[in-house]
């Protein structure tokens, strides 16, 4: 009798190699029979990763009212199944996350969507005194609003202009020197060397000059995160460890949890970039260090309690419970109708007498609160019923930077914009666009010659 020998089935490994795989992988790959495609398998691990991180966020705002009660997160049994519907509900957006390619907005808009999610999960337990229902169908429009330019608008630009090879490396090199500039001139200002817990007791007495403010805040959020992808995309990493130790040299300058951790994010940015599909990556940026704190809070609640503060609180609820607040002060007062923006406040009667942020601060004693688009241009400046509209104003100019970055390699526009999406979550669009130089990074992507990356290969669009 003969036997025949048979190989080890690859099918299993086929299949993991697809939900799992790198930014390039399998660009002209074909179904064996019985086995699914490439990008069925993706956005079944999608739909998957989206609908847990729903779950840990939701459990997120649950825990969290356990200690932040005087923030006025709240959770009431009673109430659990309005918020679960109404969760339930907006999950069905998500949808868009499926389907939709990567792109700049892709990331940005997951975040925000999160911020709306938060605060849809609040809202149904918030304690102050508005329109809950019209503030909750407001808030979910304007996602939506936001969201379809944001991610369905990619087609490319015509480069007019772009930089030569020669020019591309210098002009790493320029941003590397003028960031150490920017770090030194700063620290004549201000230094000190301080714990995260103790950033708040003297930021507010911090004072540069308005141009050395500018140039931090876009040296932070966007030059030394696209030198470092740049870098790590050409597999120089002796410039890319450059970026990192510069971008931490900002911590005792400006005191901010940006500078101080802006180093190991980019890290694991470019780990997840690198192991993942770029769209899963962008998911699990945000799920993983969401879920960690989830699981730490139930298992060891009180060693876990730095780590929630800034994780749980900081990052997810406080941008939500933004909102929350904005709701209930521009109920009571009227609305500023853009006219915290410096550009239109001399043409604009305005009821302020100083920034939103600082007031909310004199109303409600939690510190100054900046806010998203969603809170800034959308409830502050025109209201719940115009909301929407500004809001898909906002994503047509996310999706601008969608078309100046189309043809680059995703994993570059991941790293490079990695910062960006944390800024959208918690200050106004137009703060993003000047201050933190998200137009400036629009203009890099622009002029970034794709042949600088030849040997970066690319993702099958979805």
């Amino acid at each position: 009798m003969r036997h025949e020998t048979r190989q080890p089935s690859s099918d299993l490994f086929d299949q993991m190699k697809a939900i799992l795989g790198s930014s390039g992988l399998d660009r002209h790959h074909t179904a064996s029979p019985g086995i699914p495609d490439d990008r069925g398998l993706q956005r079944i691990a999608l739909a998957s990763l989206i609908g847990l991180f729903i779950v840990a966020c939701s459990l997120t705002f649950a825990l969290g009212s356990r200690d932040y009660g005087v923030a006025y997160i709240f959770f009431d049994i009673a109430r659990l199944p309005y918020a679960i519907a109404t969760v339930a509900a907006f999950a069905l957006v998500a949808l868009i996350f499926v389907f939709a390619r990567f792109s700049f907005g892709y990331f940005v808009g997951f975040y925000c969507y999160a911020v709306i999610l938060g605060y849809l999960w609040l809202n149904c337990f918030s304690p102050f005194n508005y329109d809950h229902w019209l503030a909750g169908a407001s808030a979910a429009i304007s996602a939506v609003a936001f969201l379809l330019p944001a991610l369905l608008i990619t087609s490319p630009v015509r480069q007019v202009y772009t930089l030569s090879e020669k020019a591309m490396q210098r002009l790493l090199g320029t941003i590397l020197l003028f960031a150490a500039a920017i770090a030194a001139i700063g620290s004549t200002y201000n230094f000190r060397l301080i714990e995260v817990t103790e950033i708040y007791t003297y930021r507010d007495q911090l004072r540069f000059p308005t141009i050395i403010n500018y140039a931090t805040a876009a040296t932070m959020s966007v030059l030394l995160p696209y030198a470092f992808a740049c870098y790590v995309a050409r597999k120089r990493y002796w410039g890319a460890a450059a970026a990192l130790l510069l971008s931490i040299s900002f911590y005792p300058v400006t005191l901010t949890k940006v500078a101080l951790f802006m180093p190991a994010w980019l890290l694991m940015l470019a780990v997840l970039g690198k192991i993942f599909e770029t769209r899963i990556a962008t998911i699990l940026s945000l799920l993983l260090p969401m879920l960690a704190g989830v699981i730490l809070f139930i298992l060891a609640h009180d060693l876990s309690y730095r780590y929630f503060n800034i994780v749980g609180m900081r990052m997810i609820i406080a941008p939500s419970s933004a909102m929350d607040f904005y709701n209930e002060y521009f109920a009571r007062h009227e609305l500023t109708y853009f006219c915290q923006m410096w550009i239109l406040k001399p043409f604009v009667p305005c009821s302020l007498e100083v920034p939103i942020s600082v007031e909310m601060a004199n109303n409600y004693g939690l510190g100054n609160m900046n806010a998203s688009l969603f809170a800034t241009e959308g409830i502050a400046s025109v209201g719940l019923l115009f909301a929407p509209v500004s809001a898909f104003f906002c994503g047509l100019a996310v999706a601008i930077g969608n078309r100046a970055s189309e043809g680059l390699p995703q994993h570059l526009v991941f790293i490079s914009g990695g910062v960006l999406p944390h800024i959208f979550m918690n200050v106004p669009l137009t703060t993003v666009m000047l201050t933190h130089g998200a137009a400036l990074l629009f203009l890099l992507w622009y002029i970034t010659p794709r042949g600088f990356f030849s040997g970066q290969s690319q993702v099958l669009p979805a």
